[in-house]
């Protein structure tokens, strides 16, 4: 299932930034195109209007005469960049070619002014050119070897005393804009595929980076529904037995119903517990209602914990120790809260502390933080379990917990509760040495 989110995931985002990219690629190579192109014009338009200042047009026996003067094809030094100029074509006013230099024109066109691209085939062997407009149908001399280029012409209108005289035509190879297009073309290619897949395999290593909190979401909703399940059948299984075994007693036997009912009240109660800690748990996620917190002092609250427990310690034949400031220490806090998840560290220390032992309960301050610490020299909790002592029905002893009738939820609880107050819980301890739990809270 999260294989095939992942896959989904990973499709979606090559989908989305690969158009993206493909976009982003072909405007840039019709920005270049089109960049390239109109400097090319530039020029050539530059090299036409030179070319035009410098034929001179005289009007003899009713027509003008064109009369070209040092004109060739070798483009003027002046400009930026020479041009491979292929002919020069000079029309009279009525479109009829009169001068030409360099290719002749195979055919009569109208001369349309301004630019236009052209096909070009030049026969090698033949020594002749053939030209079409770009895009048109083009015949092929049949022998020698023909090469295709792309001309660009430019056509002037020459007019004098506003009255039009001649159209000077030129044009030019776009060979070194075609060798750009085709650098970049091949760069295209080849970039365009590389980043595709580049972009697919980001999108993998993403998704599955954003699958791993729902993954790591679902497997603990899928253990704390199994942990849940697995701790509600033995009270459930144990009332329905009681039950059962009640009913089939004899009647005149009162002393056994009563003995199951009681079994039955002790069950059930252990299965309310659980159930008000599990939905404690999935109702108190994030943080609390500011309007459940209130000015608590806190040295209070632990001074009356400390007074019932100094009593159930006594009775396990352990010294309870508590050191509580004098002056008042207030927390905007939800009180009832904090006082279950300080019962709660104050309850495992009392289970798996033996007789002669001693468990001590501090507050202090320190750097604008209060922390309270609850310490026993009971039993322990190994290295390895450290870790995962917070999890949910996590037991570090599966048999000592049966034992003491602990569900594994009371430590989720505290740490819960102390993380919706933006503090913190820590522990410190050693097998066979004792346990320091500290909590940490803003003041």
């Amino acid at each position: 299932m999260f294989n095939r989110s992942r896959r989904h995931l990973a499709y979606l985002f090559t989908l989305s930034m690969g158009s993206i990219l493909i976009l982003f690629a072909f405007t840039i190579f019709y920005r270049q195109v089109k960049d390239q192109l109109q400097v090319f014009d530039r020029l050539l338009s530059s090299h036409g209007k030179i070319i035009a200042g410098q034929t001179n047009y005289q009007f003899k026996q009713g027509q003008w005469q064109i009369e070209p003067e040092n004109v060739s094809l070798k483009t003027d030094t002046t400009l930026p960049v020479n041009l491979d100029i292929i002919y020069i074509r000079w029309y009279d006013s009525q479109q009829k070619l009169v001068q030409f230099i360099g290719a002749a024109n195979p055919r009569q066109r109208a001369v349309k002014p301004g630019w236009q691209t052209l096909e070009y085939y030049c026969d090698h062997d033949k020594s002749d050119t053939m030209l079409s407009p770009c895009g048109t149908r083009v015949y092929y001399p049949p022998v020698g070897q023909c090469r295709q280029q792309y001309l660009r012409q430019f056509t002037l209108p020459v007019t004098l005393d506003k009255t039009l005289v001649a159209y000077v035509q030129i044009a030019a190879p776009l060979e070194l804009i075609q060798e750009s297009i085709g650098r970049s073309r091949l760069f295209l290619s080849l970039g365009v595929p590389v980043a595709l897949g580049l972009t697919g395999l980001a999108g993998w290593i993403l998704g599955g980076l954003a699958m791993q909190p729902i993954k790591r979401s679902y497997e603990q909703l899928q253990r704390f529904t199994a942990d849940a399940s697995h701790e509600l059948r033995a009270p459930v299984a144990a009332i329905l037995s009681n039950s059962q075994v009640g009913l089939l007693a004899p009647e005149h036997d009162l002393q056994q119903p009563r003995q199951r009912l009681a079994n039955i009240v002790t069950h059930s109660k252990s299965m309310s517990a659980l159930i008000s800690n599990l939905l404690f748990l999935a109702r108190h996620e994030g943080k609390l209602n500011p309007k459940d917190l209130v000015i608590t002092n806190i040295a209070e609250i632990l001074e009356s914990i400390a007074e019932k427990y100094q009593m159930l310690a006594a009775e396990k034949e352990i010294k309870f120790k508590s050191y509580l400031p004098q002056t008042p220490i207030t927390l905007n806090v939800d009180p009832e809260l904090l006082q279950q998840a300080i019962i709660n560290l104050l309850n495992n220390a009392l289970k798996y502390t033996p007789s002669g032992g001693t468990v001590t309960l501090r507050l202090f301050e320190q750097s604008r933080r209060v922390s309270i610490q609850v310490e026993d020299t009971g039993i322990g909790i190994p290295a390895a379990d450290l870790p995962y002592i917070f999890d949910r029905f996590y037991r570090v002893d599966e048999a000592r917990a049966r034992k003491t009738g602990g569900f594994g939820l009371g430590l989720a609880l505290a740490d819960q509760i102390i993380q919706a107050h933006d503090g913190k819980i820590t522990v410190d301890s050693n097998e066979g040495e004792g346990t320091t739990f500290q909590i940490c809270l803003p003041l």
